[in-house]
């Protein structure tokens, strides 16, 4: 055992004793950071703006403080981004994430000096309590690797300014910056099949035993390394032990990749997003992600059926119901306020709170009225896959379609197949089965003969690669989306593949 597996042990002792404390005071916690939050924003413009000095309950806060996605706090930042202070956090933000947005372009998401300790001590708690929990803590002698964005940053009104990978790279802890690859001159390559091919040269003959990232991209790099060796992942790097992921659900790609490693290795979920980092997962015999409750956020839940509702219904951690799909709204202490993230959650457990990440409050296919969400197409695929053994996906995604040439209209799958299912009429069927149980409108239509039964279409191999690329996001933490209420996406696909 090495001198920084040894060390880890005392400290994510304390971590997890630490974790259990606010755990036990969950409720009280979050009431906590919404006052404290709002005390310390009241000298903002935002705070004389919403007149934070009269909020004393979470009724007044309600009243106060609008729900809102990128556009409502956009003049704000546009202050921030003209070099003006005490706009939305006291000070100016310590950096901007940026990000894009289908509807506002580019965003710059606020990362305060208060809040960026919720980025960087959430991804090393998460690490530390998995030691706490599995005792393993051999990975901190070998070599880690985040497959991550650019840590290259501008400068946008006097803020430094990139994406939230590249940031958060920079932030590595010291006794972890000497295990670290790739090295900074290839992360900072912009092209991602360039950058890929630098890591691998960097990172083949080392002694790996952490590598982290989005699936389908750990996917990409682990396919490029059996391209070059001949070899499975664990006879490359045989110390690796360790996978940790975010940013999607890892059910679809989870087969191919422990095919591609060769054995069975311990993983950790993670939900990291630029507006905070919300929840780990915390057991790895339990469903759902433990949800960090007092990291300087505080949250409401909006029922998801309600959320495009003139006046939806507003709730505290303390009011939410197990398995019922809220959308997330986070007030932190970036100086985000009423705060739409766009990802829909749902709890499967309310002591401790864990939760899911059930889809996008904006990512789903309602064209006759059926609401299919991402968490159904999500479990249908992985019900088709586990009675088809054979079949492994690369990438999928759903798309309405509404005027075929003849017969019903219906749901498109376009699936990029690693290996395809014996019989692909079956495996479409069971997909279909699978998703009328999810969904009693989707049935309805199917039943009514509204909708024909879903399609299946097989995509050429790297598809959603060169789909990617042609929009300017190959790699980093970019996803495509998992289905969408128009065809945008399936026709460049079939432009792709013309």
């Amino acid at each position: 055992m090495g001198i920084k597996s040894f060390l880890s042990k005392p400290l994510a002792a304390y971590t997890a004793s630490q974790q259990k404390k606010w755990i036990k005071n969950a409720v009280q916690t979050q009431h906590n950071w919404r006052e404290k939050i709002v005390q310390k924003a009241g000298q903002t413009v935002f705070g004389m703006d919403h007149k934070f000095r009269d909020i004393s309950t979470y009724e007044d806060f309600k009243q106060a403080v609008p729900v809102n996605d990128y556009e409502g706090i956009k003049p704000y930042v546009e202050q921030i981004l003209e070099g003006k202070d005490d706009i939305l956090w006291p000070g100016k933000p310590l950096y901007f994430a940026k990000t894009s947005g289908t509807t506002s372009g580019v965003k710059y998401i606020p990362i305060s000096r208060d809040s960026i300790g919720n980025h960087i001590g959430s991804a090393k708690n998460a690490l530390l309590n998995y030691i706490h929990e599995t005792g393993n803590s051999r990975f901190l002698d070998h070599k880690l690797i985040f497959l991550s964005g650019s840590p290259e940053m501008t400068m946008q009104g006097g803020v430094h300014t990139g994406r939230l990978s590249g940031i958060s790279n920079h932030h590595v802890p010291g006794y972890l910056k000497t295990n670290q690859l790739p090295s900074y001159e290839t992360n900072c390559i912009d092209d991602w099949e360039e950058k890929l091919e630098k890591i691998i040269d960097e990172t083949i003959d080392q002694p790996m035993s952490l590598i982290s990232g989005i699936p389908p991209w750990v996917q990409m790099y682990f396919d490029r390394i059996q391209q070059r060796t001949g070899k499975q992942i664990k006879d490359v790097f045989p110390d690796f032990d360790l996978f940790v992921y975010g940013g999607v659900n890892f059910e679809p790609y989870r087969a191919k990749l422990f095919e591609s490693i060769g054995k069975k290795i311990d993983s950790i979920e993670l939900y990291p997003a630029s507006e905070g980092f919300i929840a780990y997962q915390d057991k790895f015999e339990s469903e759902g992600l433990l949800m960090l409750l007092n990291d300087g956020i505080f949250y409401e839940f909006i029922p998801a059926e309600e959320y495009f509702d003139e006046n939806p219904t507003r709730l505290t951690i303390e009011d939410v119901e197990l398995n019922k799909n809220y959308a997330l709204i986070i007030n932190s202490n970036a100086g985000l306020w009423g705060y739409s993230i766009g990802d829909t959650v749902k709890f499967v457990s309310l002591d401790p709170y864990r939760i899911i990440v059930s889809g996008r409050i904006k990512h789903f296919i309602s064209a006759f009225g059926e609401h299919v969400i991402g968490e159904e197409v999500e479990k249908a695929m992985k019900y088709a896959c586990e009675l088809h053994p054979e079949v492994e996906i690369v990438e999928f995604t759903v798309a309405p379609m509404v005027t075929p040439k003849e017969g019903l209209p219906y749901h498109e799958w376009l699936i990029e197949f690693a290996s395809e299912p014996n019989n692909m009429r079956v495996f479409a069927k069971d997909l279909d089965d699978k998703l009328v149980k999810q969904n009693v409108y989707y049935k309805d239509l199917i039943v009514g003969s509204i909708l024909r039964p879903l399609v299946v279409n097989s995509l050429r191999r790297n598809s959603f690669i060169d789909y990617m690329k042609s929009i300017g996001k190959l790699g980093g933490q970019n996803k495509v989306p998992r289905l969408s209420n128009d065809r945008k996406i399936a026709d460049q696909l079939y432009q792709i593949n013309a």
